[in-house]
């Protein structure tokens, strides 16, 4: 897992959409907590009135207008990488805030993913604990429990960090796509 290397390829999405309102923290704190609900209806867990709780995650063919070479996906892990965008955002508007050295910051972030205290929730519990820190955050939050909350949400999801890279990969090209065509 190279955090430096995804985080210089938000840096330059960010860059490009150049939106640096006032309310840019809190539209990005709002934009994940969406997204990390859209997450949690794919994976479906938590319908306990359903008759269907199994997680989306089988491949679908589906035309994508956006790349004509993807025709499978996988609608959990597209929103999970959905979300992990908005992790990251947070993180580069945190680090950039407090001017954080970037070096000690992914080191903390090591650090707390390695850490037993994540790996003891259910999925449900998981997703709550990320509303949880996802609303409380600001510029003087630990941003690493936010971002080893949100790894270990993959890994519990079945993702493997190779997955989650090449999808965010896949993500970050439609968005850079989206940024071209106005969409």
């Amino acid at each position: 897992m190279d955090l430096k290397k995804l985080f210089e390829i938000q840096k330059v999405l960010r860059d490009r959409i150049n939106y640096n309102e006032p309310d840019r923290f809190n539209k990005l704190v709002l934009a994940l907590l969406v997204e990390l609900g859209e997450c949690a209806n794919e994976w479906r867990g938590f319908k306990f009135w359903s008759v269907n709780q199994l997680p989306h995650t089988s491949a679908v063919r589906v035309p994508c207008m956006m790349d004509e070479d993807k025709e499978f996906y996988n609608p959990l892990l597209e929103e999970y990488v959905d979300g992990l965008h908005f992790v990251f955002e947070i993180g580069i508007e945190i680090a950039e805030e407090i001017q954080f050295d970037v070096e000690d910051y992914f080191k903390e972030i090591a650090d707390e993913i390695r850490g037993k205290s994540q790996k003891s929730r259910t999925i449900t519990e998981q997703f709550s604990y990320i509303f949880y820190l996802t609303t409380s955050v600001n510029y003087d939050f630990n941003f690493p429990y936010l971002f080893a909350a949100y790894y270990h949400l993959g890994e519990m999801l079945g993702f493997t960090w190779e997955q989650i890279e090449q999808a965010y990969f896949e993500k970050n090209k439609i968005n850079h796509q989206r940024q071209e065509s106005g969409y």
